[in-house]
């Protein structure tokens, strides 16, 4: 049987997470662009910016989640996006991305968020699946709307 272990992701775990986050990038129709990738997730990581978590399997990187820290005025706390997640698709199917999951939670909880908050595709229906079969429910209040600055 195969060991998962997830863990907060340090700097130093740049090296292993580039090429997930490039792969993830990937998913989403963007072109690869490893130093890049490398990059933006070392400088994130550096000023504190965000909270990754790495997914390894049989010590092999597999997934990531990545937490961008925001707030809420109306409820006067501290709230995260769950912005990121991904497994490599050899390892799917294997409880990891419930695991990164749960770690985001737990984090979310021990910092004193009161809420995490996602978007997926709308047709990644694996994805949606997954969330709601964890308990998250689907916003039917309000619709996110994006301006596009550069």
């Amino acid at each position: 049987m195969n060991s998962i272990l997830v863990r907060q992701a340090v700097l130093a775990d740049v090296d292993a997470l580039a090429p997930l986050f490039d792969s993830y990038r990937r998913f989403y129709g963007r072109d690869s662009a490893m130093a890049a990738a490398r990059e933006f997730l070392a400088a994130r990581l550096e000023l504190g910016e965000s909270i990754v978590f790495i997914a390894l399997e049989d010590g092999v990187p597999a997934g990531f989640a990545q937490l961008y820290p925001s707030f809420s005025s109306v409820s006067l706390a501290r709230t995260l996006i769950l912005n990121d997640v991904f497994v490599l698709e050899p390892a799917r199917r294997k409880g990891i991305a419930s695991k990164l999951i749960a770690a985001a939670i737990d984090y979310a909880g021990a910092s004193g968020a009161v809420r995490l908050t996602l978007s997926t595709a709308a047709t990644n229906h694996s994805a949606q699946a997954l969330y709601q079969s964890l308990g998250w429910k689907r916003d039917q209040d309000f619709r996110v709307y994006h301006f596009a600055v550069a």
